[in-house]
């Protein structure tokens, strides 16, 4: 088991809140050389299969099951407050997050990007209960779900991507849905080039992680 940061972005921090997502998917990254193709399935220890290429590429998957993982979203510290007001510095934890909105957004100085949270700033932890690796467009309908949407609409949920009024989505399938989704992030056609990814489920606490360490000691 280890601690590890992960990223994530203000309307899948908003999902989390709200307990809407329990899974993420990540690219994979391969590296070293191929291998002669060894193995029956398609996925093995630290290998997948190329696509068109009958040979095996070892990658790297960092994070296991049993890890824990703190999240790290876009944010600024109690001194990046444009003016002394004790009474919002009340509110804040330790800092402000930008996927909380509110007016205290037009008050900020400046918003540090994720890669810049340290971990006592984080207030998400995330526990990996399964790893599994497929193909991109393998994701079910429970799994796309899963992903943020919690059985809502989509527009509801994501406006930045579903534009437009029900109807014009309301025939997507989740896994469709979180195919536009994946789109919108990734660039258009990233969904369409069906990638080896991670699928990792987690349960989401509501605290830091060295928080969340004590209190089960």
């Amino acid at each position: 088991m280890a601690d590890r940061p992960i990223l994530f972005s203000a309307p899948m921090i908003r999902a989390l809140l709200a307990g809407t997502k329990t899974q993420t998917r990540r690219l994979i990254k391969p590296r070293g050389k191929h291998r002669p193709s060894l193995f029956d399935g398609t996925w093995s220890d630290s290998y997948v299969l190329d696509h068109g290429n009958e040979s095996w590429r070892q990658v790297d998957i960092p994070i296991k099951l049993g890890d824990r993982l703190w999240v790290r979203e876009t944010w600024a510290p109690l001194s990046a407050l444009t003016h002394n007001d004790p009474g919002v510095q009340a509110l804040a934890d330790g800092g402000f997050y930008r996927a909380d909105g509110g007016t205290v957004d037009g008050e900020i100085s400046k918003w540090l990007p994720s890669i810049f949270m340290p971990r006592h700033a984080s207030r998400l932890t995330l526990i990996v209960t399964d790893v599994r690796v497929e193909r991109l467009q393998d994701i079910s309908e429970a799994d796309a779900d899963a992903e943020c949407f919690g059985g809502n609409y989509p527009g509801d949920v994501l406006p930045e991507v579903f534009h437009g009024d029900r109807e014009q989505y309301g025939h997507l399938s989740m896994a469709q849905c979180y195919g536009r989704l994946w789109n919108h992030i990734n660039g258009a056609g990233a969904w369409e080039e069906n990638p080896w990814i991670v699928a990792y489920t987690f349960t989401v606490h509501h605290g830091n992680i060295d928080q969340i360490a004590q209190v089960a000691a």
